[in-house]
């Protein structure tokens, strides 16, 4: 198979630099999604917002974070002022919680470094923490119409499928020849560029998915070379895989005779980083010395629990134990543990950044 990246020469059709964009952005104004909570209004705050969460996260799990966190956090300044610990509240179930300590860090920085508005351009944008090239150019494009590509997984897929560009994206040079071509892709009109980067995005979404794309329905399909071909499922290449391990945790759930549970908050690194969990042991022999520390005798096993991350499988092993006395344990939690705990009612709970696994077994706790 011939590749059509930068470095070999384009094919003669990307020399139409207005072909693609032209029927995109035609395409877009009558058959994309406008009805997006994000698409209302689209100021720099809202569609970075929605930008953070749409990495590694579906459309239809994230417009109802997207809505409760502009319920609470309706502007930059509301962000940046708000305690760490809510903003993990209202993330928990997202995942990646690294997104959010990174939401809240650059608020604060374009409060106190840009005067609570964000810079208009692509190259400043990346300056901000967690925000990389094309999160900086969802915004600088979609609200500064600034001549700058997208490159999210939709967008890869789109434009390798489009160019016939086989060449292996887990190889760095091969990803920069790409933003290349997504560069050369671009409307030449600024005006189109914010219709045309939510083209971009909805083709992949909607039209080009990964396995089932609907390639008779494309607005591009006759000028798409994987379509013309006969081989669209062949792109993007990528030979890299990620390597998955698994790990096992022990985890006590610990509850008073008030009903409230003992939560820890977890050091700043690691998986659930600065999250709320139960406290966590990394084998069982340690678990079972933390327990008999404890002298507890209604001790009650829960199934194990399988959690899946990017690159680990998780086995939760939990051990709940209840009746005991808040003072008893206070005396005993200040010799045994390292992290920060807190006993919580559910309602404290709830709005707590909490790890799914972890907030599963609470809820079934508080049904029972």
């Amino acid at each position: 198979m011939t590749k059509t990246s930068s470095s070999e020469g384009a094919s003669p059709r990307s020399k139409d630099k207005t072909g693609f964009a032209l029927q995109l952005v035609k395409w877009q104004r009558k058959s994309g999604r406008h009805d997006l909570p994000w698409q209302k209004v689209l100021a720099p705050y809202r569609v970075w917002v929605s930008e953070i969460m749409l990495q590694q996260t579906q459309v239809v799990t994230v417009i109802s974070y997207f809505e409760r966190f502009m319920n609470r956090f309706p502007n930059v300044q509301t962000l940046a002022n708000a305690h760490l610990d809510e903003v993990l509240g209202l993330w928990s179930g997202l995942g990646y919680y690294s997104r959010a300590r990174n939401l809240h860090r650059c608020a604060q920085q374009v409060l106190e470094m840009h005067g609570a508005e964000f810079p208009k351009d692509f190259e400043t944008l990346q300056t901000l923490p967690g925000i990389g090239p094309s999160t900086a150019a969802a915004i600088a494009s979609i609200c500064f119409k600034e001549r700058v590509p997208i490159l999210d997984g939709n967008v890869k897929r789109v434009l390798c499928r489009l160019k016939g560009f086989d060449a292996d994206l887990s190889i760095s040079k091969h990803h920069k020849e790409l933003w290349e071509v997504a560069l050369k892709e671009l409307p030449t009109a600024k005006a189109d560029m914010p219709t045309y980067t939510q083209g971009i995005m909805d083709l992949g979404a909607t039209i080009c998915t990964p396995k089932n794309p609907k390639c008779s329905e494309c607005p591009v399909q006759k000028i798409c070379d994987a379509n013309l071909k006969g081989n669209p499922l062949s792109y993007p290449v990528k030979s890299k895989r990620i390597k998955r391990t698994a790990q096992s945790l022990w985890m006590v759930c610990i509850e008073n005779t008030k009903k409230e549970i003992f939560l820890e908050q977890r050091s700043a690194k690691g998986i659930w980083a600065g999250l709320y969990c139960f406290p966590t042991f990394s084998n069982e022999a340690l678990c079972d010395q933390f327990i008999n520390s404890l002298g507890a005798k209604n001790v009650h096993f829960e199934p194990v629990i399988t959690h899946a991350l990017t690159h680990k499988e998780l086995s939760l092993h939990v051990v709940k134990l209840s009746g005991f006395s808040k003072q008893k344990l206070d005396n005993l939690f200040s010799k045994t543990l390292q992290n920060v705990g807190h006993w919580m009612s559910q309602e404290h709970w709830s709005g707590a950044g909490i790890p799914a696994p972890i907030r599963k077994v609470l809820i079934a706790m508080a049904a029972l």
